[in-house]
């Protein structure tokens, strides 16, 4: 392993992000675990110089005050405690201070002084670190992954052919709810291209059939993740000497599906839910990563800049952004109007420079006029957010001409559209997706 680490335990602290994107930009890669990791698990962590045992005001679950266990500081690593006062370490603060240089001072005393550690963190070692523990874990065995074609899922696949080359199988499902030309791009680019063993399965009109008539949130995205489930399932018990089942997890996505510490904010599209006779052990090497680390892996590997830079895309794809009961009307109308806004963000240079951009349609209609006659027809409502780790997203402030020609071009050449509107809202309050 070519990268030192420092663990930090989760406590009940609200800044764990931050703290460990904190000890990454000192250039030493960091990790967070639960505070009851167990001795073998923390055994089995490769190169762990030092332990940080952050809490914080979420210390009470299940009526009982969370701490460690005994054998955090019997491990023979430095240890140190900030906002826990259960902590049984010499090294301990009451809280962080909001200061970042402040922090950054107390981390490098920490990290270097106390804990020796070097600063090797880079994406060029977290690759080889990663190939190298997915080759210990998968050895001679086959990996099945379900491929969206989105950022996560796509690094992991490049990670896994690197790793592990053939392999590796990937699964392609389009359940009609892809944005435009997404399919082909992803038969495109890993079959044609990185030579993937890929299987490519339409089931388009059984996932439409499926969400017919439902309009909560919540409820269309388990429907899509069970019916993904059984798809997916469909195809593996297809396939022989499948072992391990790969996934493109990322941190944001572990902390937003709830921990011990934290509720959850929404349930999350991916397929850990397979039924257990299929026996498959997971394969997740980009967990603790965020979104931009993501991007920087997909770069490190070879990928080409269209795909690691492509806008993230939820799992349940454009029936998270079709408002309400999903319509082959409404649903074609977010497809076409997300196509426009991709292209002319492309062509103004926002591409790169916005993390997120997308175009929602919801199940109203208003008054309008179309052709000297009055028609009732639905909006489009655009978004686009930037952020750093998705914990958080601030509003990007689109130039008054380029929003002009993408709403002239929706209008002009969206069906069933008469109307469009940019959203202001940051994350917190709302979310990134409008669900």
């Amino acid at each position: 392993m070519k990268q030192d680490m420092i663990v930090i335990l989760d406590l009940g602290s609200e800044e764990n992000t931050r703290l460990a994107r904190e000890i990454r930009e000192l250039g030493v890669y960091s990790e967070i675990y639960p505070h009851d990791i167990t001795k073998e698990e923390l055994t089995n962590l490769p190169n762990v110089k030092g332990i940080i045992i952050n809490g914080g005001p979420n210390h009470i679950v299940d009526g009982v005050r969370i701490d460690v266990c005994e054998h955090v500081y019997e491990a023979g690593y430095p240890v140190m405690s900030v906002g826990h006062e259960l902590a049984k370490c010499e090294n301990a603060m009451d809280a962080w201070s909001d200061d970042k240089e402040e922090r950054l001072n107390v981390l490098k005393n920490f990290v270097f002084d106390t804990c020796k550690a070097e600063a090797n963190w880079n994406m060029k070692n977290f690759v080889a670190d990663q190939i190298e523990l997915v080759r210990k874990q998968v050895g001679d065995k086959k990996v099945l992954l379900a491929l969206s074609g989105g950022v996560d899922s796509s690094v992991v696949a490049a990670l896994l052919i690197k790793a592990i080359g053939k392999q590796l199988v990937c699964v392609h499902v389009n359940h009609g709810l892809m944005r435009k030309g997404e399919s082909e791009s992803v038969v495109e680019v890993f079959k044609n291209q990185l030579d993937a063993n890929l299987i490519y399965v339409d089931a388009s009109e059984r996932f439409l059939g499926k969400l017919e008539g439902v309009a909560d949130p919540e409820k269309k995205r388990k429907i899509i993740g069970a019916e993904f489930i059984r798809v997916f399932e469909e195809e593996a018990r297809k396939l022989e000497g499948i072992d391990f089942l790969g996934q493109g997890t990322i941190y944001p996505d572990i902390v937003e599906s709830g921990t011990k510490t934290a509720k959850m904010v929404k349930s999350h599209h991916n397929v850990g839910g397979l039924p257990e006779d299929l026996g498959f052990s997971l394969v997740e090497p980009l967990r603790m990563l965020f979104k931009d680390e993501v991007r920087a892996c997909g770069l490190e590997l070879g990928l080409p800049d269209e795909m690691v830079f492509r806008q993230p895309f939820p799992g349940p794809g454009l029936g998270v952004r079709c408002l309400g009961a999903i319509t082959k009307e409404r649903l074609e109308a977010v497809r076409e109007a997300d196509a426009i806004l991709r292209e002319e963000f492309h062509n103004a240079g926002l591409d790169k420079k916005v993390w997120q951009y997308f175009t929602v349609v919801p199940d109203f209609k208003s008054v309008g006029v179309r052709d000297n006659a009055r028609c009732f027809e639905y909006p489009v409502i655009i978004r686009a957010v930037n952020t750093v780790d998705a914990m958080t997203a601030t509003i990007e402030q689109i130039e008054w001409p380029v929003l002009m020609k993408i709403t002239d071009r929706i209008l002009k050449e969206v069906a069933n559209v008469n109307r469009v509107c940019y959203d202001l809202s940051p994350k917190p309050t709302a979310t990134i997706e409008w669900e």
